[in-house]
């Protein structure tokens, strides 16, 4: 089943996610590889696609996993969330319509 993560970003915390980027990219790059990844990106806080020092104030991710409690343990591990970027991660199923 599909499941969408909706990420908080807690303010001030640019650096945070610049420095666990790599390392949260990687992870998002096995999902694709493994054929589950259906969206992932951030949610610039300006209106603009390079918010510079604006930074974010979250991010989406749409991935197939094999249960709920499965995407919560795979969203409990992300290194945004290990590194304090995210101060909330809301994990639920999600069914696609469209396109």
């Amino acid at each position: 089943m599909l499941y969408a993560f909706i990420c908080q970003d807690k303010e001030g915390t640019l650096a945070q996610r610049m420095e666990a980027r790599p390392a949260h990219l990687e992870r998002l790059q096995k999902l694709q590889e493994e054929g589950r990844l259906i969206l992932a990106g951030p949610h610039p806080a300006i209106d603009s696609n390079d918010p510079g020092e604006a930074g974010f104030t979250g991010s989406l991710v749409v991935a197939e996993f094999d249960s709920l409690e499965d995407a919560q343990s795979w969203a409990d591990a992300d290194p945004y969330f290990a590194a304090g970027v995210y101060e909330k991660v809301t994990v639920k199923p999600f069914r696609k319509v469209l396109p």
